[in-house]
């Protein structure tokens, strides 16, 4: 028998998915199926890792089938809407509140299930994230910030378990206006923020900030010395982005490095497999990104 797993695209982004992916076999919205054994897919926001269908005769039915194989589920509407609420009603209530920063994903499984037909869904008890549709909500800091990019920043430290430390140092290239600034300098670390564009006022103000006019290319890792964290949001096209990344690698002075790949136009597919094959690192699309790509390497 054919394994078969199954991709989840972001809303707005099943076609970078399906490019991603190549030959598809079949789509529920923007739940895409493809054969094979489970693999890494930068613009999945969630993988289905073992989906199967399950006949049902009624709602009751439903609710006993996906009970039978564990706890926590999430529904993905897809078509009876009614008839899934139902069934997921039946089901053990799962937390959705959004989280603090600072804690850390669900440690329980989270299922994921659809209604094919009203007599049939597709189930996978076994997925990628630990999130509803891998859905990482926060509760929002509306008057710290000065952009919502810091939670692109919150997400991707998060889902990697690790976070700058108080004193460990930091540089944010393409750092303007300071939203990931803020971020780092709010646990503590100490922050070198490098961009052409001066910080808002308030991230200046913030201790442990330093900002340093320049252009993130135009620096040289020796010039900076050994850090702790790399972090770069920086606007620029993917594959001068790998450039710079790659400098900072081979120079050997950033022990952890977290950045942004933001495609403008067409997907950079060929570049984002180039960062997809450094060893010990990690590339997706968070829930906070639009269309772009976290890549990180611990």
């Amino acid at each position: 028998m054919t394994q078969i797993a199954a991709y989840l695209a972001a809303e707005g982004f099943v076609e970078p998915l399906r490019e991603e992916l190549g030959t598809v076999v079949a789509e529920y919205g923007r739940l895409l199926m493809a054969e094979g054994p489970p693999r890494a897919a930068a613009w999945a926001q969630n993988v289905w890792r073992n989906p199967r269908e399950i006949p049902i005769v009624s709602i009751g039915d439903g609710v006993k089938a996906l009970r039978a194989l564990q706890r926590n589920w999430a529904c993905l509407p897809h078509l009876a809407h009614r008839r899934a609420a139902l069934i997921q009603e039946g089901l053990p209530k799962v937390s959705g509140k959004p989280l603090e920063f600072g804690s850390f994903p669900p440690a329980a499984p989270m299922g994921s299930w659809m209604l094919l037909a009203p007599d049939r869904l597709l189930a996978s008890p076994d997925c990628s994230s630990a999130f509803a549709h891998g859905e990482c909500r926060f509760v929002e800091d509306r008057s710290g910030p000065p952009s919502r990019a810091y939670l692109k920043l919150w997400e991707a430290l998060t889902l990697a378990g690790e976070m700058p430390q108080p004193g460990q140092r930091c540089v944010d290239l393409g750092a303007s206006p300071g939203g990931w600034s803020w971020v780092l300098a709010k646990l503590g670390a100490s922050v070198l923020a490098v961009d052409k564009a001066p910080l808002d006022e308030n991230v200046m103000a913030l201790p442990g900030i330093e900002w340093r006019q320049a252009s993130a290319f135009a620096l040289e890792p020796a010039e900076i010395g050994p850090v702790d964290w790399l972090f770069s949001d920086v606007i620029c096209y993917p594959a001068r982005l790998y450039e710079l990344v790659q400098r900072w690698r081979e120079s050997g002075l950033a022990r952890r490095i977290v950045c942004t790949l933001k495609f403008q136009g067409a997907t950079d597919h060929e570049t984002a497999q180039r960062f997809a094959a450094i060893p010990g690192s990690r590339l997706r699309h968070l829930f906070h990104n639009k269309h772009e790509l976290c890549w990180s390497s611990f």
